[in-house]
């Protein structure tokens, strides 16, 4: 019986896949509204960042992952740069429970672009001509559980207020 139940795990191991196809840089935008006045103001900057990631299949088990990442940099009111890049990756992945597969595209695969973004974002910066940024590393996978709490949430509110609208 526990040979069974290793062989039907070794089974399911050997049946599930990932491999990286490619890794490439979609998008790539810098903009520097403020400039050159802004290199002679005080250097006081507040940063935003925002992360988006979405996911394209592409073929049976094969889906385009892209993360994009914006960084917007103000001091006052001025905005001294926006750096925004998407960066994409395709990967093959097969043999995985859907719970599983979303949780790869949503986080793990998310989580190999983003040292790319971030070397990315760092080079902008220093070409504009500004102080070295090094973006932090980002929780992927507390990031897609609050994305999946959110989905969750507002489907219990539609089916809530669509309960709502029958009685």
């Amino acid at each position: 019986m526990a040979d069974e139940q290793e062989n039907a795990t070794n089974n399911e191991a050997a049946e599930q896949q990932f491999v990286i196809q490619k890794i490439y840089c979609k998008d790539v935008s810098f903009e520097t509204p403020n400039s050159p006045k802004m290199f002679t103001e005080k250097w006081e900057p507040e940063l935003k960042v925002d992360l988006h990631t979405a996911v394209n299949p592409l073929a049976d088990n094969v889906f385009e992952v892209v993360l994009t990442v914006t960084v917007t940099v103000k001091v006052g009111e001025k905005t001294a740069f926006l750096a925004e890049v998407e960066q994409a990756g395709v990967f093959n992945v097969a043999g995985f429970e859907k719970q599983q597969l979303d949780s790869m595209l949503g986080s793990y695969c998310p989580n190999i672009l983003f040292p790319y973004v971030r070397e990315v974002i760092s080079e902008l910066v220093n070409k504009g001509g500004f102080p070295q940024l090094i973006l932090q590393p980002v929780n992927f996978d507390s990031v897609y559980a609050q994305h999946v709490q959110q989905r969750q949430a507002e489907q219990e509110k539609a089916e809530t207020s669509g309960s709502d609208a029958v009685h």
